[in-house]
């Protein structure tokens, strides 16, 4: 078992999850004429407040100890045992009490992780857009051909007006329709929404009104992003009947940019893995196993050649996983570059959204869509997109970690795209990380997500979700309510190391080239903030169905003999904000491969 299950299935907890057993008491009164009259000009003190919650005794903290990995002596167990029921009122209160305060979805932690370090300075210093523009030749006579075409491409065409919006629309509704009984990538179906976006694009073009390379594209978004009067069920029982009243940042802008809303495409249930309320969603290219998540309908439907392109998010590997599992590119941008007002919040400071498509350029088109700040969210931050299409990456300083391309998971593959850039005239230069317990920083994310669903977790609607396993969200939040306040502002520092340690193993490259599932850059680069582009490098070959849940002896997975053929890719990580590099190294890395067109059989 690779150490990020280990850590999810056996994440270290502390003693202020004690609270958990406070909810629904109510404030007990102090007894009578125990209220003292304070002495003028006395300051207020700790521990004073009148008592609340259950008693708890010197055995609750001697087994609590356990969890908070701290030893007590007999006397300091019997004070805090007596102290306990002041010491912690405020917080009970918050949940509980008379003056119970509900914190809505929209609130921020007043606490802004910014990745740019202090005295730093990051991203390109002028905006720049130059895509390659290549011909895209003739409309394909064939409708398949058409449906897995790149952006670059349709838009071309749609621009000539060789094809129609409102005609393209109805060949990926059709497909939909047709294929997504066998992957289960989609929660709702936009028809009557996309055709009406798809007319009045057509009227647009005709009328000379071409807003960009995404008019008249169809497209899907993960159905974590509010879409104003279309179900956004966060892929979870107990949201699959909310309609929110307004569409995210991300919706309006690809709106703006006239591209068309076909489907709201599943994710793994509150964003983690790829079984969601209907089901499992599965990978095009290998239909017994699952597509990976949590943007599993993104990845799926993409690779299927059901939509133009996808948004999806990423956390920790939501993006690059799926993207590796179903052969698609994505781009996951730096942290704060697209705002996510609007969108489902797992964790304040490490949720970004980015776009999931056929090919690296088109990621380019719609990041220059949706980039930039929005008032929502505190986090965003304008920025810079320094994108040419056509400067050369010769001399580029790709940066590597020599022990991780000698190691699983990197495969040959992995070894072949190095050796590949190398080629190209880009220069191969080790780097080096610190061997730091870098998964120790999941409890930043355990304890953000667990506070973002503190309601579900109390409320006991968690238990709802269809996965009820030690790696899902319901027993993780659970958990999380044991753990140390304490590690959590110890690990929020450790992040700032680590966050120097890989600011300074970057000064020296342009980008790294990295194994895309590697645990420690999973970690570390969204932890970071850093941005990353996954594209498929090539193929590989699997004797076993793969699993983003822990390995389970009771439902083993399907076995392969002979072994099958599936696409594999690599992952470039960027500076901050300089996502135009690793998408120009990744075009021509995506060329030199020339393995990006071909389809899974059966779509």
């Amino acid at each position: 078992m690779n150490t990020r299950r280990q850590f999810l299935i056996q994440a270290p907890v502390g003693l202020l999850g004690v609270l958990a057993a406070c909810r629904g008491d109510e404030a007990k009164p102090a007894a009578p004429g125990s209220a003292q009259t304070p002495t003028p000009g006395a300051p207020g003190a700790f521990n004073t407040a009148p008592a609340v919650g259950p008693d708890v005794t010197t055995a609750t903290f001697a087994e609590a100890e356990k969890l908070a990995q701290v030893t007590m002596t007999d006397a300091q167990r019997q004070m805090a045992a007596a102290s306990w029921r002041t010491s912690m009122a405020g917080l009970a209160e918050r949940r509980t009490g008379p003056r119970r305060v509900a914190l809505a979805d929209a609130v921020a932690p007043a606490t802004v992780w910014d990745p740019i370090l202090p005295g730093n300075t990051a991203g390109p210093s002028r905006d720049r857009f130059a895509p390659s523009g290549a011909d895209a030749g003739p409309l394909p006579a064939n409708d398949e051909d058409i449906a897995f075409a790149s952006v670059t491409h349709l838009s071309q065409w749609i621009r000539t007006r060789k094809i129609t919006s409102e005609r393209l629309t109805r060949l990926y509704l059709d497909r939909l329709k047709k294929y997504n009984p066998k992957i289960n990538c989609v929660i709702t179906l936009t028809e009557d929404h996309a055709l009406a976006q798809a007319r009045q694009a057509d009227r647009e073009i005709a009328a000379g009104k071409y807003r960009g390379p995404l008019h008249g594209i169809p497209y899907g978004v993960k159905d974590l992003l509010d879409t104003a009067g279309i179900p956004t069920t966060w892929g979870a029982e107990p949201f699959r009947d909310r309609v929110p009243a307004a569409d995210s940042a991300v919706v309006k802008r690809l709106t703006d940019a006239g591209a068309v809303l076909v489907a709201k495409l599943s994710l793994g249930a509150l964003a983690l893995n790829d079984v969601w309320f209907g089901g499992q969603t599965m990978n095009p290219w290998l239909l017994q196993e699952g597509a990976s998540g949590s943007s599993a309908g993104p990845g799926s439907a993409t690779a299927a050649g059901l939509v133009g392109f996808a948004i999806g998010s990423e956390t920790q590997g939501s993006i690059i996983s799926p993207s590796m599992r179903c052969g698609v590119t994505g781009l996951r941008p730096t942290f704060g570059r697209v705002a996510r007002t609007g969108a489902m919040t797992l964790c304040w400071t490490m949720d970004k959204l980015g776009p999931m498509a056929r090919s690296v350029e088109d990621t380019m088109l719609v990041l220059h869509a949706i980039t930039g700040p929005d008032g929502g969210d505190v986090y965003s931050r304008p920025s810079r997109l320094d994108y040419d299409a056509s400067a050369p990456v010769k001399g580029l300083r790709v940066g590597y970690v020599p022990a991780w391309m000698k190691e699983a998971p990197a495969t040959d593959v992995d070894r072949a795209a190095l050796d590949t850039a190398r080629k190209l005239g880009m220069e191969p230069v080790e780097v080096r990380l610190p061997d730091w317990p870098y998964d120790s920083l999941n409890v930043l994310l355990f304890a953000e997500a667990a506070a973002a669903f503190e309601e579900l977790t109390l409320s006991g609607k968690a238990d709802t979700l269809r996965m009820q396993v030690p790696d899902a969200w319901p027993n993780l939040f659970r958990e999380a309510r044991f753990l140390s306040a304490v590690d959590f502002v110890q690990g929020d520092r450790f992040r700032r190391m680590v966050a120097g340690a890989m600011h300074d193993a970057m000064r020296r490259v342009d980008f790294l080239l990295v194994p895309s599932l590697r645990d420690e850059m999973l970690v570390i680069s969204n932890m970071t903030g850093q941005p990353s582009l996954t594209l498929r490098a090539g193929f590989v070959e699997v004797s076993e169905a793969r699993s983003d849940w822990a390995p389970d002896p009771a439902h083993p997975l399907p076995r392969f003999s002979p072994p099958r053929r599936v696409p594999y890719g690599v992952t470039l990580v960027g500076h901050l904000f300089d996502e135009g590099t690793i998408a120009r190294a990744g075009l021509a890395m995506e060329r030199a491969f020339g393995v990006a067109a071909e389809r899974p059989a059966g779509f």
